[in-house]
């Protein structure tokens, strides 16, 4: 049966069932109530999701921001939920887009699992950790949400539940890891596009959580308004207002998300807003040098403990 097909029969039974879906509702200090799909509560509810609630979005920020004690759970929540209001602005508003259903569900699961793969104190770990204590190891979070994203979906037996959804298993993952970390396989794709998971005809769609393009995407606007409201630093930075001015146009003969001329202010807060927050708070000197007191602890703490054992052998 082909994809097409299979889609078909799935968007006819949901339409008989919809009544019996349930949405999930949480409130969220950022964007207020916000719902989720069944399948997206599933993959919440794992404990490799769970596992954010621990991490702190902003590492040793907290130690000198007190306010700072927001964690990567709930803004990929949010990232989740805005990924899903733009891909579901754009289909409303331009139907010969032809987005789906499926592709909705995707974007929204790219959104809420794309930072999985951050480690304890969050960019600390893959910017300071990792190149001290194996400085021979290329790793990126987004390589390791990749992977946490396939063993979440393996360990917790979701596949059927993705495919009773209407999902194409191994088109639609593929275009979830592709969202997430880029191109999978970029010398078996063709050198005018790379991506597998849609085609040039839906470019657009990866461009919604994390642009590669001009870094204007919904991971940006939930950070932005996130850590402004806990570090009590103001944002003039308004995504409602850019939702409500953005369309697909096709730029160079592929299509890309565009906003209107006038917003060009609005555009401008975003990114003065990103300046405050690197100058007044991620490079704060203080976080900066409680970083890397975590980090030589972290290197030495194994050697410490291998010197603890020789000498308990010894005895």
């Amino acid at each position: 049966m082909t994809a097409e097909r299979l889609e078909v029969l799935v968007c006819l039974r949901q339409l008989q069932q919809q009544h019996m879906e349930v949405m999930k509702v949480f409130n969220d200090p950022i964007h207020g109530h916000i719902e989720f799909h069944p399948l997206l509560v599933r993959i919440i509810d794992t404990p490799q999701f769970q596992r954010l609630r621990y991490i702190k979005q902003l590492g040793g920020t907290y130690f000198v921001f007190p306010g700072a004690s927001h964690n990567r759970f709930e803004h990929s929540l949010g990232v989740g939920y805005l990924a899903g209001c733009l891909v579901r602005t754009l289909k409303e508003r331009q139907p010969d887009l032809n987005i789906t259903q499926r592709d909705i569900l995707c974007v929204e699961i790219a959104g809420l699992c794309h930072d999985l793969g951050h480690g304890p104190f969050s960019h600390m770990f893959d910017g300071r950790f990792i190149p001290l204590t194996r400085p021979d190891l290329e790793w990126k979070h987004e390589t390791a949400s990749v992977q946490m994203f396939e063993h979440l979906i393996a360990s917790n037996k979701l596949e059927e539940v993705m495919r009773s959804y209407g999902l194409v298993l191994e088109e639609d993952m593929l275009f979830i890891k592709e969202q997430i970390g880029g191109p999978v396989d970029e010398t078996a794709c063709v050198k005018s596009w790379p991506y597998r998971g849609r085609p040039k005809e839906k470019s657009f769609l990866y461009e919604i959580v994390a642009n590669k393009k001009n870094g204007i995407d919904v991971d940006k606007w939930d950070y932005f308004a996130r850590d402004c409201h806990h570090l009590g630093i103001s944002n003039n930075f308004d995504y409602k207002r850019l939702l409500m001015f953005t369309r697909v146009c096709e730029v160079e003969n592929q299509k890309h998300i565009c906003t209107r001329d006038k917003e060009v202010g609005n555009l401008y807060e975003m990114f003065h807003t990103r300046n405050c927050l690197h100058r007044r708070a991620y490079q704060h000197k203080t976080g900066n040098i409680i970083e890397i007191m975590q980090e030589i602890f972290s290197h030495l703490l194994p050697k410490r403990w291998e010197q603890s054992i020789l000498k308990r052998d010894k005895r």
